[in-house]
Formats: C-alpha cells, sequence, structure tokens
C-alpha cells in the first residue's frame, strides 16, 4: 500500500496548564513534569468533529495526484462521534461526490486510525477497493470532564486525512511496508481503563497506571516484532512515532530501546493527548521533511485494551 497524500487540522484555540489550577487543582508545573503537556489544542464553539475533518481533507487535496471521486473506500476513524449516525465518512461522501465509496465507521480508541490502515489493507486484498480516504479525529474537548484530576487536563482535537492505494499512485510515494493490530480486552484492567460514557462523566482514566504500563510494554514491542518480521532492525528506523499520550511514556521507551531523542518525532508538548488522531497528526505535520530511505515507525496503544504499529518506507 502506498501513502498518495496526507492533510491535517488543528484547531487554533489552546488551553495553557495553568487554567486548570482553578478547575482541578493541578498547577502547571505539575502537569508539565508528569505529562510532558504545555498545552492543548481545543476546537471553538462552531466546531465539531466533522467541520475538523472536512478541513482536513481539504488540506490534503491540493497533493493528491488523482481526483478525489475516484474514492472507493471511506473509512472514519474516532471514538468521540459528533453524530453517532451520520459520520464523517458519510458527510465526506457527500461533499465530495464519492459516489462509488464505501462508507463506514470504525472505533478501537486510540488505535483507531492503525485499526483504520489495517481494514483498508483488509478491502485491498479481496480486491473490493483500490483507493481509500482515512479520516482520522477526534473532539476530545466535547466529551472531557475538566475537573476530573486524573485525565481531565490531558486532551487536545485534531483531525488528519489520509489518502492510501493499492498500487503507487505518483513517484516518490512512502510505502506501507507492513501493520499489526491486535486486542487487548484480556489484560490488566482492559476494558475499565479507560472510559468514555458520555452521560457519566465523559472521558475518564480511572487506570491510568497500568495504562502507562502496558503501554511502555506494547508499543515497543509492536516496533520490534515488526522490525524483525521485516528483517530490519532498530539501527535501520529513521524516526519513532508513539501514541501521544504522555512523554514519559516516550521517555520509557526511549530508555527501553537505547533510541537518540532526535529520532522521537512527537506533539504532545503543544497539542496534549488529541486521541485516536495524535501518531497521524505527527506523522503528516513532518510528511514533507521525510527523505528518500527513511523508515518510519508508527505504534500506539488504545484503551480497551488495544494496540497496533506499522512501518513505513520511503
Amino acid at each position: 500500500m502506498y501513502i498518495n497524500a496526507t492533510g491535517f487540522y488543528v484547531p487554533a484555540g489552546r488551553v495553557p496548564n495553568q487554567y486548570f489550577l482553578n478547575v482541578n487543582g493541578l498547577t502547571s508545573e505539575w502537569i508539565e513534569k508528569r505529562t510532558g503537556i504545555k498545552t492543548r489544542s481545543k476546537a471553538a464553539a462552531d466546531e465539531n468533529l466533522n467541520t475538523m475533518s472536512m478541513a482536513a481533507i481539504q488540506d490534503a487535496l491540493p497533493k493528491l495526484p488523482y481526483d478525489i471521486a475516484e474514492m472507493d473506500l471511506i473509512i472514519a476513524a474516532s471514538y468521540s462521534p459528533f453524530d453517532t449516525v451520520a459520520t464523517p465518512a458519510h458527510l465526506a461522501q457527500r461533499e465530495y461526490n464519492m459516489t462509488n465509496a464505501k462508507a463506514l465507521y470504525l472505533s478501537s480508541a486510540c488505535s483507531s486510525f492503525v485499526n483504520a490502515l489495517e481494514v483498508a489493507e483488509g478491502y485491498f486484498a479481496m480486491g473490493k477497493a483500490s483507493k481509500a480516504l482515512i479520516i482520522s479525529a477526534d473532539h476530545n474537548s466535547a466529551y472531557s470532564n475538566e475537573s476530573d484530576p486524573k485525565a481531565g487536563h490531558l486532551w487536545g482535537d485534531a483531525a488528519v486525512a489520509v489518502f492510501i492505494s493499492k498500487d503507487s499512485c505518483a513517484a516518490g510515494e512512502a510505502k506501507i511496508l507492513e501493520i499489526y493490530t491486535h486486542g487487548l480486552g484480556h489484560i490488566g484492567k482492559g476494558p475499565e481503563g479507560v472510559q468514555l460514557r458520555p452521560r457519566n462523566g465523559g472521558i475518564m482514566m480511572p487506570e491510568g497506571k497500568d495504562v502507562f504500563i502496558n503501554a511502555c510494554i506494547y508499543m515497543p514491542q509492536n516496533i520490534l516484532y515488526l522490525l524483525e518480521k521485516n528483517g530490519l532492525t532498530l539501527d535501520n528506523l529513521s524516526y519513532f512515532i508513539g501514541h501521544q499520550a504522555n512523554m514519559r511514556i516516550m521517555s520509557n521507551i526511549a530508555k527501553q530501546l537505547n533510541l537518540p531523542e532526535e529520532k522521537f518525532l512527537s506533539n504532545i508538548g503543544e497539542l496534549g493527548n488529541t486521541g485516536s488522531v495524535s501518531c497521524a497528526l505527527v506523522y503528516a505535520q513532518h510528511a514533507a521533511g521525510f527523505r528518500k530511505g527513511d523508515l518510519v515507525g508508527i505504534t500506539v496503544f488504545g484503551g480497551g485494551y488495544s494496540t497496533g504499529a506499522c512501518l513505513i518506507q520511503f
């Protein structure tokens, strides 16, 4: 599979750490020390999951090497819907006249984007699609409980659009070497680790320690598995993009893998935890800077639990 174009949208609004002192009693220093977050992105009152998704698509269009109407698969990947019936995939189909496309919504917490890549891979393998649009977006601020001292200060909002195809459509396109996903509902605190129950407190992380421990186990494990399977080593890895949940997780992984700091790409300091969008967003923000020969590893861990990774070769 090949990445034809990427686009993203990040709301202009930023919420600084000091905002939370009077909301949940946490100081700016406490938040930054434990999470690495200084500010987080926040959608405006007239923005939602759908508007952010359409803006991300619009950002990608100038780079797309074919007519968007050629898409035959659209996947919206998220856990924070604006509408639980009409999804961003269906809205995009209507807005951009993708009349021949299948449209669906996929949710597996913060691993949703990587799961969507694997679903597209399956459609390609079955011969049921050849070009796919994956829209990964989360409007965390619509659901977050800011007064919760465990997780109310973590969340950011953003959207990413990634166009992929079974075969290469233009010179120089990045190739997705392999995708791996795994459900982990049976480990640790599993389904109780992270929750989003809209009528009962919003986004909560009652088992943050368990989430931290397992994220530190599975995210590096995923990358090592894919590298070994493809006859590669950590020395071949140009950049590492981990789910942007907590900078302490990234620091832990860096020590485990003995990877230098310059190989880790991140945006959590400015944007917070943008959920299922986070890894795709980091990738899209740096896409123009990747060079021929670069190998990029993306790895995620989501509530529920779920995990996944992919290798991208330039």
